[in-house]
């Protein structure tokens, strides 16, 4: 098993497509099957990507596209790959009414944008083109309508222009020793 890719902080401005819309209390796993959740190989998991949803996923996905997702995102046991796949063929942050607790938790941790949207579900599709300030949590379409979210906190901040919580933990503990 290979470990887990190392990912730089989100850029300021996130511009891209709506890769996918998932609706209410989504299982993350889902994104890979349950039965490959233990895989961290990109090649392995590239080809397991939404399968059961859209075999041409992984083949549509560009740098700076984002998933949509509706309440309770993330549902289930916080596992990894799911993310690690998504995150390997280039989505940048995920929008959803709100996040599962354990997973919200996990994925900030990695240093990924999750920004809490409400009413994001009903203003998108998937193709759809947006502009995402994460900081101001403002999702400005291309129709031309801005929706704003729950801006992240400040530790929140930090820990995603770290790139995640271990490396903005090590840089605090350098800048002490």
């Amino acid at each position: 098993m290979s470990a887990a890719r190392d990912y730089p902080p989100p850029p300021d401005v996130i511009t891209g497509r709506v890769a996918w819309v998932f609706g209410d209390d989504f299982d993350i796993d889902l994104v890979i099957g349950v039965e490959n959740i233990k895989s961290y190989d990109a090649e392995f998991l590239r080809s397991k990507v939404m399968q059961a949803y859209d075999p041409g996923f992984a083949d549509r996905v560009r740098p700076g596209d984002v998933i949509v997702g509706g309440r309770n995102f993330g549902y289930g046991h916080p596992h990894y790959p799911p993310m690690v796949a998504l995150r390997d063929l280039g989505i940048a942050a995920v929008l959803a009414e709100s996040f599962s607790p354990g997973f919200w938790r996990g994925e900030t941790y990695n240093g990924m944008p999750l920004i809490a949207v409400g009413g994001i579900t009903s203003a998108v599709a998937s193709g759809d083109g947006l502009r995402l300030d994460w900081r101001a949590a403002e999702v400005t379409l291309d129709d031309g309508r801005t929706l704003r979210g729950t801006p992240p906190s400040e530790r929140v901040t930090r820990v995603l222009e770290a790139g995640g919580s271990l490396k903005l933990l090590l840089a605090e503990h350098a800048r002490t020793s």
